[in-house]
């Protein structure tokens, strides 16, 4: 029935859906994504951003960094631009949310009116930051009966503090004294805390400040369920597509951060207000232990249901908290593979 096409009939249908494939790669899926704590894992999302692989992906994705967030840096001396944080009404509604798994989870079985929200990746998988003591401290055993401060229960810094006092054999509540709000520069500086546990950008401005690191936890290689993507679980089911595409980018963007400097330097930049070559260097110093296939950290999940022990964390799977599916069809596809070669 199709001999009596003409070369030129062909030819306009050929034309005609490539115009509308073209059309279908230009509407954009707007999606946004709320960034957790300043820090090394999040340049990421914005190299995603700035270099368009989020476009390319086919999303517009309106990104930005949390006030909280933007005010723990500060104490370190970190002013993010203006321009870069947004209400932190805004981030209960974001579609994606960039943070730590530990967080995620301890809410939901600590808050009745918490989100169920689901790990979809994780771009932090083992134990890598530091211990900075004030002068005086110079042994790992001098912690003992000493203030060390993290940022909130929970929070990525916690799970380290609680993680090291066990590991020391010592009692959480009684052998020290765990202070939280307090992964800031300004706080050893001011000797309201003895120790932090400092992640990339607190480490980066304590060095710079004649500080040295008392303990480098990566040595321990110890599981965490560290920063990476989570949403709802019910947003996810309805829109697998969108999250797909966003995981897809992200993929692209640790290969592009391994193997472009360039692009990190500039997101630091941009996004923190670091210009200080130095402290850039010092910043992007971890990348090559990001993982290239962003799995969910199963072993941290299931670390932390073990530090957070509790009636509630009981009722839980481990893989109740996380879908590792997306990563695991791009890692199946030879798509992650195939960014390196």
């Amino acid at each position: 029935m199709f001999r009596g096409w003409t070369a030129a009939l062909w030819l306009l249908l050929i034309t005609g859906l490539a115009g509308t494939a073209a059309a279908a790669q230009q509407k954009l899926t707007h999606v946004t994504v709320a960034l957790g704590d300043v820090s090394l894992n999040k340049l990421i999302f914005i190299v995603a951003q700035d270099a368009g692989l989020y476009k390319k992906n086919g999303l517009e994705v309106d990104q930005y960094i949390t006030p909280g967030a933007a005010e723990v840096v500060r104490h370190s001396g970190v002013n993010v631009p203006n321009e870069h944080i947004r209400l932190a009404a805004v981030e209960e509604a974001a579609d994606f949310s960039i943070g730590g798994g530990t967080p995620v989870m301890v809410n939901i079985v600590t808050n009745a009116r918490a989100e169920d929200r689901i790990i979809l990746a994780s771009t932090d998988n083992m134990v890598r930051w530091n211990i900075v003591a004030r002068p005086g401290i110079s042994r790992p055993q001098d912690l003992k009966g000493k203030k060390i401060g993290y940022s909130g229960i929970g929070g990525m810094s916690h799970f380290m503090a609680l993680w090291y006092v066990k590991h020391m054999g010592w009692d959480a509540v009684m052998d020290v004294s765990l202070l939280s709000n307090a992964l800031a520069l300004d706080t050893l500086q001011s000797g309201r805390v003895d120790a932090f546990v400092a992640d990339e950008i607190a480490y980066t401005m304590a060095v710079s400040a004649g500080y040295k690191s008392l303990v480098d936890l990566s040595q321990f290689n110890a599981p965490i369920a560290g920063s990476g993507a989570y949403a709802s679980r019910q947003w996810v089911a309805n829109n697998r597509d969108t999250v797909r595409r966003f995981i897809r980018a992200t993929v692209e963007a640790i290969a592009l951060i391994k193997q472009n400097k360039d692009v990190g330097l500039k997101a630091i930049a941009g996004w923190y207000g670091i210009t200080d070559r130095e402290k850039q260097e010092m910043l992007l110093h971890d990348v090559a232990s990001l993982p290239r296939k962003p799995y969910p950290a199963v072993e941290g999940i299931k670390l932390t249901m073990q530090l957070y022990d509790s009636h509630e964390m009981r009722s839980h799977k481990p893989e109740d908290f996380y879908d590792s599916s997306f990563v695991r069809e791009l890692d199946q596809s030879g798509f992650v593979d195939s960014l390196y070669k």
